[in-house]
């Protein structure tokens, strides 16, 4: 369901719920039809339902959206760093197959996040615990600092990456109990409208009061 479509059906049945709860002459036609104040209080009480419901969803999306931006600049700012450093290492071992195999010089990045935190993570953990090719690179100015600052940076990323799957799961949730709850809503509305036209069938100024157009024949 799309947003938009979503806050105008509920703000149709709000005008609907609201004007027959206040306008007595529509009141007293309904209430001769089944829909008497209490009838009416429970719709409103499934509308609040669905307007805290959306309400969340919209929350959660937001919390999404942050997060994965939160990541997306994270990886963007490591990822220049690495690249830089991915070009200079080729450069420093390109003598050293071992090196190539150890620090997965060969070939394409990945372009998922998990492929790349993945060749970010061996590149960097194997010249840490390397000597040698940690000696080389620094000749190059690859310092140990820079090597243990970007160890600490994939870990951010794999914690912010963390966050993003929850939020990403949170929001989907979301939507699910809001959907649930506005299926409801609008099976009770479905029935509320059949009846509004037959209590108000002589009256389509009430009716419209309701947000309800009779076509002409």
């Amino acid at each position: 369901m799309k947003n938009n479509t979503i806050d105008a059906k509920i703000l149709n049945a709000d005008v609907a719920i609201q004007n027959a709860s206040q306008n007595e002459r529509i009141k007293e036609a309904l209430a001769l039809y089944g829909y008497g104040e209490t009838k009416i209080l429970a719709m409103k009480a499934l509308l609040d339902h669905v307007k805290i419901k959306q309400a969340n969803q919209k929350k959660e999306y937001g919390d999404q959206y942050d997060a994965t931006d939160a990541l997306d600049t994270a990886r963007q700012a490591a990822n220049a760093i690495y690249n830089r450093h991915l070009k200079i290492a080729r450069i420093a071992l390109k003598d050293h197959r071992g090196a190539w195999e150890s620090l997965q010089l060969k070939g394409r990045r990945k372009s998922t996040y998990s492929g790349w935190l993945e060749q970010v993570s061996i590149f960097y953990q194997n010249i840490s615990q390397d000597e040698g090719i940690a000696t080389t690179l620094l000749e190059f100015g690859i310092t140990a600092d820079a090597i243990s600052d970007m160890i600490a940076k994939v870990k951010d990323i794999e914690v912010k990456t963390g966050i993003q799957k929850h939020e990403m799961g949170e929001a989907q949730e979301a939507t699910v109990l809001r959907d649930q709850a506005l299926e409801e809503l609008l099976d009770k509305m479905s029935d509320f409208i059949g009846i509004a036209k037959i209590a108000l069938e002589e009256d389509p100024q009430l009716l419209e009061a309701l947000g309800i157009v009779q076509r002409a024949d």
